[in-house]
């Protein structure tokens, strides 16, 4: 059995990390600066993060390779270096893990490549799967334990990234989208859909990620869970609403805030719970401490 289904058979809630791009910022990450680059030049800010996330509780965390396709490294000029760029980000992660004394798993994040696909842009089907499957296998190559395609507006999309994972790797995937736009992705999809849709791919764990908050984003669990019980459901949400203050973006989510979050995402259904932009390690502390709870 892989690590991930023996940690789900607890039944326990399985607390995530927070947001990585936040925390590089705060490092020093500039803005226009593609953040798997820094597993290159910085892994040291990078393993930092992670190290962060893990002694405030995190049972799972995600790499640094959220923007780690072809497409999106190839406008910084680094389409290139997709293998060295992901094994680094799963290296990185997976050095922190295993030196934690304890079950930590690290997930290969894998987001959206930026660009539309046929028919309504350009991107067709066979050159997505083509990019997720580069980026999985640089993942793979360095050691991650699953999967975490997220912050999906399309389906096909997200079905493309499965189809290229799957033809380098067994290892486990879930899958999470983004609900944002009046209650359903940038491309129209709903919760009840999207968990239909994605129960049908043979997914360890599906849900919700990003967002417009942590509000809207239990409303979409809460779908999810009516439209199918026996899901094992992810809740990943913002730290609030993103607000302009002297020139920075901060958000308005307090660590009480998402801790309150937390446990009614736990009650109401999910199991994977954790913080996407804005959270730190402050954030998921505070969930760890209210997720205590029912451990």
């Amino acid at each position: 059995m892989d690590k991930l289904s023996t940690l789900l058979q607890t039944n326990k809630p399985i607390l995530l990390d927070g947001a990585m791009g936040t925390m590089l910022m705060a490092a020093g990450l500039e803005a226009g600066t593609p953040p798997e680059e820094w597993n290159l030049v910085h892994p040291d800010r990078v393993r930092g993060v992670h190290q962060a996330y893990i002694e405030a509780g995190s049972q799972i965390f995600l790499t640094n390779s959220f923007g780690g396709t072809s497409f999106r490294l190839g406008t910084h000029g680094l389409g290139e270096r997709v293998a060295e760029i992901n094994a680094a980000a799963a290296s990185i992660g997976r050095s922190v893990a295993d030196a934690a004394g304890h079950p930590v798993l690290v997930a290969g994040s894998m987001g959206p490549t930026g660009q539309l696909l046929e028919p309504v842009g350009t991107l067709t089907y066979e050159a997505a799967v083509s990019a997720f499957k580069d980026q999985a296998a640089g993942l793979a190559d360095g050691g991650v334990d699953l999967f975490w395609i997220e912050t999906m507006s399309d389906l096909t999309e997200v079905k493309a990234a499965v189809a290229g994972i799957r033809e380098v790797s067994d290892l486990p995937i879930t899958a999470t989208m983004s609900f944002d736009t009046n209650g359903h992705t940038m491309m129209g999809v709903s919760p009840t859909q999207a968990v239909k849709e994605l129960r049908k791919l043979d997914l360890v764990a599906v849900g919700a990620n990003c967002g417009t908050g942590s509000d809207e984003l239990l409303i979409a669990i809460q779908a999810m869970r009516d439209a199918d019980p026996e899901a094992t459901l992810i809740a990943k949400a913002n730290a609030g609403i993103p607000q302009i203050v002297g020139g920075e973006v901060v958000y308005n989510g307090t660590p009480e805030v998402m801790a309150a979050y937390a446990k009614q995402a736990y009650q109401i259904g999910a199991q994977l719970i954790g913080g996407c932009c804005g959270n730190t390690p402050a954030h998921v502390q505070a969930m760890a401490i209210a997720l205590a709870d029912f451990a």
